[in-house]
């Protein structure tokens, strides 16, 4: 087996020589936080419409990861949390998992008419009725 030199095993990443420099690493954490905020920022806007909103919010949290404690461990107990449900819906039946998929379904579907009704004034149900007329 082969092992490094400990220069080698030892050698700072980009992030570390950035931080190294005060200048660099005031920086290094406005550029992260701006990024951060942008990101979780279009993430929340991003929720109640069809998509990954959620995921866009978590991105922007793991940005923030990159510099900020308190980040790291909403992570974490985000991660923690998901993962929990995840299993737990994964030992459930497949009647269980259908009601649970049947309870987002119409949740998606009100946040969804409601997201569209207050901010574009249009009754999507309305217009189902006049299409189907």
């Amino acid at each position: 087996m082969t092992t490094k030199p400990d220069h080698e095993e030892a050698r700072p990443g980009v992030l570390d020589k950035i931080r190294a420099n005060p200048t660099g690493k005031l920086a290094l954490k406005i550029s992260v936080a701006v990024l951060g905020a942008i990101v979780v920022a279009v993430g929340i806007v991003a929720i109640p419409l069809p998509g990954p909103g959620w995921a866009i919010v978590i991105g922007g949290l793991a940005i923030w990861a990159i510099e900020f404690a308190w980040a790291r461990h909403l992570l974490e107990f985000t991660k923690k949390h998901v993962l929990a449900w995840t299993h737990w819906i994964g030992r459930q039946s497949w009647p269980v998992k259908g009601l649970v998929g049947l309870a987002t379904f119409i949740f998606v579907s009100v946040v969804v008419y409601f997201s569209v009704k207050l901010s574009f004034d249009i009754d999507l149900i309305d217009k189902g009725r006049e299409w189907l007329s």
